[in-house]
């Protein structure tokens, strides 16, 4: 492995660090491999023991999801977890995803040199590494990102081989895997096989008998995993992909989380995604030179087809096409490489290989840029680290403390492993918390409903009925601001500037501390993250703690 390899790993752990907390649309797979850890695969009274346990009975979801990676994630991750704690165990799992990803891109820059040379597997290394999103997500337990490594190795596999035999036994295996993914993780991937497949068959590199009997046998293989494992999981008959393809594609429900124009993949998602501005002209060099055109054309041909048919969906959102990227970049590279490679050969070429060079840091430090900014996303994940905070060193009669956390909480951060932290490893001084996810409106309107809970997270604290003390806020990001000398930051315009209810809490107040260090050395100027209130920390008073203040109130001094 090449030192520029290490930065697959490096670059996306830092990502992970910078960012631990997960959304609402990461938590199916993370649930359900945080029950498989906790609660194992019962054997007997299987339905009563799974419903009474396994989240997903309880949040479903809109479609039914695959426990296969589920699965895998569990048994890597397992002794892993055992060897460093469970309270770490979140940070496991997503990292276990994140090497898998990471050695299927190393796979991909090994094809790359051998199909390119070195120069262009390099490029392709410092301009991935340079962007944000795949890095950013590669660790995220999406469907799309179990799905993601399998497409890269397929794409790996499909890249030109010294060997003859040997590229054409890897092609085979590129169908089977790209079958695979289709069928137990993405549906929409069928495009991506049909293209894949109907270029190699046009261009005779596989006969139209053998594309079908490799898909026969990887879709058999698929169907003998996915069904039995999910069936036992879901406790019923089922096929998720299935499910989900009927859902979306054939009900066309997928429109309900939004609708983007035709065109928003090319015009929107893929300048994003690919970050470098240079990326579109290297490219198109790469496409048009005479010495690169015909093999780069067949690594971007499925790609290009896939993105285009899939822009008929009206649902469309970036990570649908990360599995692009990894080729996208692979061309970038080696229309970098055509430059590099004439360095010495007339000063033109040299001032274009020092233009990308300052292109890739200028992307890396938006990469940066954007890590940071995305970072203050998750209010409910570091609304959750302050109350475990807050609660850590309370002595109480109770062994628990019962805690309320609103729809905006379990979306931006509250997990199960988050609600567990503390759960298996109880202290002498550090009560369990014991979290409530209740979204029912009725029940938010009986003042006996809140009376059971110590404390609450919510987003809108009026709401809550009862005497409370709101003893912390937490910000998260809304945005730039620029702020002149004299001018008040969002943040304190929300808040009062004393007295326990103005506190703000966790990445609120670090934001809140650089930029005030920020203008004392600026004159008052500051450009940063503009902070926005977004939930508050708010801890009941009980009958015997408003007596005990008022006769310390009205004892004499």
């Amino acid at each position: 492995m090449e030192f520029t390899d290490l930065l697959l790993f490096a670059v996306p752990l830092l990502h992970l660090l910078a960012a631990p907390y997960t959304k609402v649309e990461e938590s199916f797979n993370l649930q359900a491999t945080h029950d498989i850890l906790t609660y194992g695969t019962p054997t007997h009274d299987v339905h009563a023991r799974l419903s009474s346990t396994y989240d997903h009975f309880t949040f479903p979801g809109a479609v039914p999801r695959t426990f296969v990676g589920s699965v895998l994630l569990a048994g890597v991750s397992q002794p892993l977890v055992a060897l460093v704690g469970f309270e770490h165990a979140q940070f496991i799992v997503r990292a276990v995803l994140g090497c898998f990803n990471a050695v299927c891109l190393v796979v991909f820059g090994r094809a790359v040199r051998e199909a390119f040379g070195k120069g262009a597997a390099r490029w392709w290394v410092v301009l991935s590494v340079s962007q944000f999103h795949v890095v950013f997500y590669l660790s995220r337990t999406l469907p799309n990102m179990f799905a993601f490594g399998l497409t890269t190795l397929a794409s790996a596999l499909l890249l030109p081989k010294n060997d003859s035999k040997k590229a054409h036994a890897r092609r085979r295996q590129a169908i089977a895997l790209l079958v695979f993914a289709t069928a137990v993780f993405r549906s929409e991937l069928a495009i991506l096989l049909a293209a894949t497949g109907l270029l190699l068959l046009v261009n005779g590199l596989l006969g139209l008998w053998e594309l079908i009997v490799v898909f026969i046998g990887s879709f058999t293989t698929s169907l003998a995993l996915s069904v039995p494992v999910d069936s036992y999981f879901w406790q019923r008959p089922l096929w998720p992909e299935l499910a989900g393809f009927y859902y979306n594609a054939v009900l066309g429900s997928s429109s309900n989380w939004g609708v983007s124009p035709w065109h928003y993949y090319f015009t929107s998602a893929l300048p994003r995604l690919l970050l470098n501005p240079l990326c579109f002209p290297l490219i198109g060099l790469a496409l048009f030179h005479r010495a690169t055109s015909h093999r780069v054309w067949h690594l971007l041909i499925p790609s290009l087809a896939f993105i285009t048919i899939y822009s008929i969906q009206p649902h469309k959102e970036t990570r649908f096409i990360f599995y692009a990227v990894p080729p996208l970049t692979a061309a970038a590279a080696v229309g970098a490489s055509f430059f590099s490679s004439r360095w010495s050969k007339s000063p033109l070429y040299s001032i274009a290989t020092i233009v990308l060079a300052l292109s890739v840091l200028a992307s890396f430090a938006a990469s940066t840029a954007m890590l940071l900014l995305s970072s203050l996303n998750y209010p409910g994940g570091d609304a959750i680290s302050q109350l475990y905070a807050i609660t850590a060193n309370i002595t109480s009669s109770s062994s628990e403390l019962f805690v309320h956390a609103d729809v905006l909480t379990c979306m931006t951060g509250l997990t199960l492993f988050g609600q567990n932290l503390y759960g298996s490893i109880p202290t002498s001084s550090s009560p369990v918390l014991v979290f409530d996810k209740t979204e029912v409106d009725e029940e938010l309107l009986r003042p006996e409903f809140w009376s059971q809970f110590d404390y609450v997270l919510m987003e809108d604290p009026s709401l809550v009925l009862g005497t409370w003390d709101t003893i912390g806020r937490i910000h998260s990001y809304d945005g730039i601001e620029i702020l002149r000398p004299g001018q008040v930051a969002v943040s304190a315009e929300s808040s009062p500037k004393h007295g326990e209810n103005a506190n703000v809490l966790g990445q609120g107040a670090t934001i809140a501390a650089v930029r005030d260090t920020v203008r004392k050395y600026t004159r008052g100027w500051w450009i940063g993250p503009r902070m926005s209130p977004r939930i508050h920390i708010m801890k009941q008073v009980r009958n015997d703690d408003a007596a005990f203040e008022q006769n310390v109130f009205n004892s004499p001094i």
